[in-house]
């Protein structure tokens, strides 16, 4: 069952995302079978991130705390709050999101 997960970061930590981006993707990869979207919320210039959206397709809302607790920007410390929310589908858009 889909689930959403709303990361929020701590004001003033762009460093520590920066920091760590590389292991946080690496993360993402060894856990795509499971991923039905990710990406970074941004500030409306785009210059900067402050938190992430991730839905992922797990059996349990446990397994969604797990996924995100096991995060590497989670265990940096990075998140200053996370959101996790079953979500049923009404629509999505794959075909446009593809070209974002």
């Amino acid at each position: 069952m889909p689930f959403v997960i709303i990361t929020r970061d701590k004001p003033g930590h762009h460093d520590l995302r920066d920091q760590y981006q590389t292991p946080h993707k690496a993360y993402l990869d060894e856990h795509k079978a499971i991923l039905l979207a990710a990406g970074a919320m941004l500030n409306d210039d785009g210059s900067h991130a402050h938190g992430g959206i991730l839905i992922v397709d797990v059996k349990t809302r446990a397994e969604a705390e797990d996924f995100v607790k096991n995060d590497p920007f989670a265990a940096a410390g990075l998140f200053e709050g996370v959101e996790i929310t079953r979500w049923r589908k009404a629509f999505f858009g794959f075909e446009r999101l593809v070209d974002l």
